[in-house]
């Protein structure tokens, strides 16, 4: 039995973290850490977790070795903090946006501080089974992609490893409420956010980053808050090489997804749901990716969406680890969402 930890479990992702543990077969949850609810049962943040777990918060400074410690952590302190926390695991696999660049610069330019342990950067494999599978069955230092990042990628690289498509991508993401935090301000109040369509990110927001590295392709990305609590839904758009055609962009996503667990391709030609929709991935792992061409303008538009919280954050920590200890790959991540809700 593998013994895993959460460090920074009172938030959202935290929560969808203790929630796929508590039920997951191949792992025994032996710590769930909070600074400002130590010694509170977990199911008070998250209700959910009422009659399926007895765990209450307990501090940082209290925690024994593990085999596998989750990081649910804030950007730029979980740098600072990284030789602590790889003192107490086996395995550390990290949800914050700090091992995510492998440019420093990179990092500067989009987190608006200098990074603070250049000498593990290069240490920490990226968090994505679809493309480093081999990698990850031997990975200690995991980095989880960001949400919108990881549905990017998904839409795009296989485009990209493809010659597909050429020049300059453009993403357009959006997100849900959660995708804020549990502790985000007045800006997500009810009464701010009910009925809202807000651009937050008109230009450079950090995942863009996330996706030029993996596709190799400059990358302009918006982020708009959509009324939905969960979900990510991204439209990118891009020219296409020549000779690129439907057939092609088909069996580049098949190449790459026909034996993937979570990765379906939904591009059909009529129906209700025959693009990718985040509200009836709610809860699962699963990240679904189309397209669809304009062929006046040789352009192709690719459509990926994922629930924020699962496939963007702790569904995919959790294959991570599956993929690293040798478990099935899908144990603990078989919900499959609910339709209709």
């Amino acid at each position: 039995m593998i013994r895993v930890a959460v460090v920074g479990a009172a938030g959202y992702i935290g929560g969808e973290l203790l929630r796929i543990l508590v039920g997951h077969r191949g792992v025994e949850l032996v710590a769930a850490t909070s600074r400002s609810l130590q010694g509170r049962p977990v199911d008070g943040p998250h209700p959910n977790l009422r009659g399926r777990t007895r765990l209450t918060f307990s501090a940082e400074e209290d925690l024994d070795r593990v085999d596998v410690l989750f990081l649910a952590t804030p950007h730029r302190e979980t740098m600072q903090r990284m030789p602590e926390f790889l003192a107490r695991a086996q395995t550390v696999v990290d949800l914050s946006g700090d091992f995510r660049l492998r440019d420093p610069q990179a990092y500067v330019d989009y987190y608006g501080v200098p990074h603070e342990a250049l000498d593990l950067l290069d240490a920490f494999v990226p968090g994505l089974p679809e493309f480093h599978r081999e990698q990850l069955r031997t990975a200690d230092r995991i980095s989880v992609p960001g949400c919108m990042a990881t549905a990017g990628i998904l839409a795009f690289v296989p485009l990209a490893r493809a010659g597909l498509v050429k020049d300059e991508l453009t993403v357009d993401a959006r997100t849900g409420s959660s995708g804020s935090g549990a502790k985000a301000g007045r800006e997500n109040l009810h009464a701010e956010r009910s009925g809202a369509l807000r651009v937050f990110a008109p230009t450079r927001h950090r995942h863009e980053a996330e996706i030029a590295q993996a596709t190799g392709l400059s990358v302009r990305m918006t982020a708009t808050g959509v009324e939905a609590v969960r979900g990510v839904q991204i439209l990118g758009r891009a020219q296409l090489s020549p000779g690129a055609d439907e057939r092609s962009i088909r069996a580049a996503y098949r190449d790459h997804y026909s034996a993937e667990p979570f990765v379906r391709v939904v591009a059909h030609r009529r129906g209700l749901h025959r693009f990718p929709d985040a509200k009836i991935l709610s809860g699962s792992n699963f990240c679904d990716v189309g397209f669809a061409l304009d062929r006046g303008a040789a352009q192709v538009t690719v459509i990926a969406a994922l629930d924020n919280l699962v496939k963007g954050g702790a569904g995919n920590a959790v294959q991570c680890m599956n993929v690293r200890y040798g478990l099935p790959e899908e144990q603990g991540l078989e919900f499959t969402g609910l339709h209709p809700n």
